[in-house]
């Protein structure tokens, strides 16, 4: 169990991102502001990150060749369980 909550918790900056996706900043920034990736958690004045599990489910619709509407609707459902999980 608490392994499970230390996965779903797990917070990749930009650079980690970017090594494990090989997407640039500019395209994450622009996806975000599609509505194609997930925003990012303030984590303090000039730091910001994300759940490695949105990542994850970002990038496995994806692969799956998921449209850009299903994949604008998963980022909906991820940031709002996000924020009824975390607030």
């Amino acid at each position: 169990m608490a392994q499970q909550l230390n996965d779903a918790l797990r917070i990749l900056r930009i650079k980690q991102i970017k090594a494990q996706t090989n997407i640039p900043n500019s395209t994450i920034y622009a996806a975000i502001g599609k509505g194609l990736f997930p925003r990012p958690i303030k984590l303090g004045e000039r730091i910001s990150g994300w759940l490695e599990s949105e990542v994850t489910a970002i990038m496995s619709a994806r692969i799956a060749g998921k449209s850009e509407t299903e994949i604008k609707e998963l980022v909906l459902s991820l940031e709002n369980q996000r924020m009824a999980n975390w607030g």
